[in-house]
């Protein structure tokens, strides 16, 4: 568990601490790390600010961590039809179907979930966007 932010950077969403995840929904403490990772794993693909990046994505609850993670970043989320984006947030079940112009991030590959799992949950600082930029 990552330790709460002392200082807030202008490229971070703090959102209130709230209990668990119960009955199926996500704490706003939880939604932050998970989105914190995924910000990590665009941003080390090329993702910068500013950017469009596609949004195909289920269950409701992978679509909202990518919706934060890609605007963390600063850039911005789209969906599949919008003018072809460099990269894209999607499922297994959906890439055979989605354009190779796209650099896709499938959430449910090992490979990204390998990364996924040993990225760091910290808030992202203005040095982490600065690098990749």
């Amino acid at each position: 568990m990552s330790a709460p932010a002392t200082a807030s950077a202008d490229n971070v969403v703090q959102l209130p601490q709230r209990a668990p995840i119960a009955n199926g929904h996500l704490a706003d403490a939880d939604l932050d790390r998970w989105a914190n990772r995924l910000a990590r794993l665009l941003l080390a693909m090329g993702a910068t600010a500013g950017e469009r990046v596609a949004l195909v994505v289920e269950p409701r609850i992978e679509a909202i961590v990518a919706e934060a993670a890609v605007r963390k970043i600063g850039a911005i989320p789209v969906a599949e039809h919008a003018p072809t984006p460099r990269f894209g947030i999607t499922i297994r079940e959906h890439r055979p179907a989605l354009t190779d112009a796209v650099d896709w991030l499938v959430l449910d590959d090992r490979g990204t979930l390998r990364h996924y799992l040993v990225s760091s949950d910290a808030p992202l600082s203005g040095a982490d966007l600065r690098a990749a930029s």
